[in-house]
């Protein structure tokens, strides 16, 4: 684990306990850079390899970076402050600022492959990832450029972090097995499992990758995105701000919303966030919704916080190419106002074409992006 958690009301979460970046990055910079950053370079680097891309053969102001983070450099925020308080002002790193900064990801990425494209971050708490990946989008079809790292990094897991998303009620107090404790859509719900990590993704213009040959999981055909204009912390009790961007995902990819196989549910486990995310589906798919399958991701991941919508964009895309749908595991008892095809506690074999994946913030921001796989069967 990252810290000790006997003195903390919760006492459990999903923390890369683990964590190793030495075969990615230089011991003397893992020093340099915050944990969400490390994150970050390491999935850049996974999915850059993946990609096939070789940057030196690439105009590099054709190429850049939009990463989401909703909290940045946490860690490092706090270790600063136990110096300043504990030793002094004068003991403060020179390193903070540069650590802490939101955008410290996605420069990272940019300098160690050259990438002189737009490069900026966004912070739309747990849409932040899916917002960047929205961004990206628009940024190839206005012939910005012709590839993007994008996704999404958190590391937010620090006593700070813990403290405060219990004490605002929002994390599960579950006393049982921990791997139960997220329940999304399950009546018995009762809040978030915090975990951290980090989700990203090539995106490259379709005639580009064709023309290199590269191996293409999906397309990425539309984006959309809404605020709730409420509370800052609750959702819209009817979804109306959630069934808004999905229905402008849907818009802007040309489709009906029977063309959707799929649903990647922001599904936090949350009471009140999976109600109103049902009732968004509902109000988009009408009939169509009972037919689509749907999953939370982070039934088995915990929730990531601005990180999550990268990572269930990946997960979307997994399941165009294998055909299977991932479940929403520990969805025991059906909750009667969740009442759609969530994937119960086992992955479904099942053709996806169309998927959607959702994210949605605190202080009401709201996102959908929808992929598909390639008419010719590339993806």
């Amino acid at each position: 684990r990252c810290f000790e958690t006997e003195e903390f009301k919760i006492k459990f979460g999903g923390d890369i306990h683990d964590w190793d970046p030495s075969d990615f990055i230089a011991p003397k910079e893992i020093k340099r850079i915050d944990r969400f950053t490390q994150f970050a370079m390491v999935a850049a680097s996974q999915a850059i390899t993946d990609s096939g891309l070789d940057f030196k053969t690439e105009e590099p102001f054709r190429c850049g970076v939009i990463l989401g983070s909703g909290i940045g450099g946490l860690g490092e925020i706090e270790q600063q402050m136990f110096k300043l308080f504990e030793k002094g002002p004068s003991r403060v790193s020179a390193m903070t600022v540069p650590k802490m900064m939101l955008n410290a990801a996605g420069g990272h990425i940019s300098i160690e492959y050259g990438l002189r494209g737009p490069n900026y971050t966004v912070a739309t708490a747990c849409a932040s990832a899916t917002n960047a990946i929205g961004d990206a989008l628009k940024t190839i079809q206005y012939d910005d450029a012709d590839i993007m790292i994008t996704g999404g990094t958190e590391a937010a897991m620090t006593r700070m972090g813990l403290s405060a998303f219990t004490n605002i009620r929002a994390l599960s107090s579950y006393e049982g097995d921990p791997a139960r404790a997220s329940r999304p859509f399950d009546l018995d719900r009762d809040g978030f499992v915090f975990s951290e990590g980090a989700g990203l993704l090539v995106f490259e213009e379709l005639e580009h990758a064709k023309a290199r040959g590269a191996k293409i999981y999906a397309e990425v055909v539309g984006y959309g995105a809404s605020g709730d204009a409420g509370h800052i912390t609750q959702p819209d009790e009817h979804g109306a701000g959630a069934a808004y961007a999905m229905a402008s995902a849907l818009r802007d990819a040309r489709i009906e919303p029977s063309a959707i196989d799929y649903i990647n549910a922001h599904g936090t486990s949350t009471p009140l966030g999976d109600k109103a995310e049902t009732l968004a589906i509902k109000d988009v798919f009408g009939e169509h919704a009972k037919s689509v399958s749907i999953s939370s991701t982070k039934s088995g991941l915990g929730h990531s916080l601005g990180a999550s919508g990268g990572i269930e964009l990946v997960l979307s895309a997994k399941a165009i190419e294998s055909n299977v749908v991932p479940p929403t595991i520990n969805l025991e008892t059906p909750d009667p106002e969740c009442d759609l095809d969530y994937t119960p506690n086992q992955a479904r074999e099942r053709r996806v074409d169309y998927a959607m994946s959702n994210s949605f913030g605190f202080g009401g921001h709201n996102a959908s992006v929808v992929i598909r796989r390639l008419p010719n069967g590339q993806a």
